[in-house]
């Protein structure tokens, strides 16, 4: 690890950390709070995905639903309207609306070989989008600079790597140019994500194998063909599988780094509470 102790941490002129973690349990929060009361630079993967390497089909995505309404179809090609994401570290609506829910067009569902072929770009763009923090590190400093850096990235992270290669290459890159931290929730964080997910679901990227089993066991299940499957439904169906699958993932990738749990980061008000949390971890570690 770059810090080998609390006190390393502490006298340290550039800190550098990476907050890894299920969505919701305040990795953005803990980030914007760093950029808002300090000298820390905040790099949100997500927003990097959304942006440099996805925002191309996302607003081709739209541009292809203005081009169903003839109105907008004229303006569209004669160039008298421009349309765009205004995706934002704290709005991510328009990569998900992207990622889109396979099933029922009727119900908004996208057929699936095309929800596959948007999660595998997903899964391309969120790689280069972590191996992207080495260099914004550099940018950080020597543009900008921004003494300190915290990479908020998203709760797929898990999805892209393999914790149990020492060679893995997001994480090697990652390990050996900032401290990792894992946020971790407890079995009542689940089922309180798990309660939102199931109020408001939101499209989500996973592994392909994953994806593809709990695919063909809900059409089996519910004897559904791929048209008859309600978007929402798939996805809540499959939501507390993907949390059991993806705590022993987050668990490996722990031993890259430190642990702190999602009670003491709600307890985090200030920077000095961030860097003592830090400290914390690493004397336990």
């Amino acid at each position: 690890m770059i810090y080998s102790s609390a006190q390393d941490w502490r006298n340290a002129p550039r800190k550098k950390v990476l907050l890894f973690g299920m969505s919701g349990l305040g990795k953005t929060h803990v980030s914007n709070l760093l950029r808002d009361h300090g000298d820390w630079f905040h790099y949100s993967i997500d927003y990097r995905i959304g942006t440099r390497y996805m925002g191309e089909y996302i607003a081709d995505n739209a541009k292809r639903e203005a081009m169903k309404n003839p109105f907008l179809r004229d303006l569209l090609r004669s160039d008298s309207i421009f349309i765009g994401s205004n995706i934002t570290f704290n709005n991510l609506a328009p990569l998900s609306t992207y990622l889109g829910k396979p099933g029922n067009p009727a119900k908004g569902g996208v057929p699936f070989a095309e929800y596959m072929r948007r999660q595998e770009q997903h899964r391309e763009a969120e790689i280069a989008s972590l191996l992207d923090t080495e260099r914004f590190i550099g940018r950080a400093d020597e543009l900008y600079e921004y003494p300190h850096f915290v990479c908020d990235t998203g709760g797929s992270i898990c999805e892209v790597v393999d914790p149990n290669n020492p060679d893995d290459p997001v994480l090697t890159s990652l390990s050996r140019n900032t401290l990792m931290v894992w946020i971790k929730g407890s079995d009542t964080h689940s089922a309180e994500l798990a309660r939102r997910f199931d109020k408001a679901p939101k499209p989500m990227y996973y592994q392909a194998d994953f994806l593809k089993s709990r695919w063909s066991e809900y059409l089996a299940q519910n004897d559904l063909t791929e048209d008859q499957v309600d978007p929402d439904a798939f996805v809540r169906w499959a939501y507390a599988s993907a949390l059991a699958h993806r705590q022993p993932l987050y668990e490996g990738m722990a031993k890259w780094g430190v642990t702190v749990t999602a009670e003491e980061v709600a307890d985090v008000t200030s920077t000095q509470g961030f860097d003592d949390l830090i400290a914390m971890a690493l004397e336990r570690r």
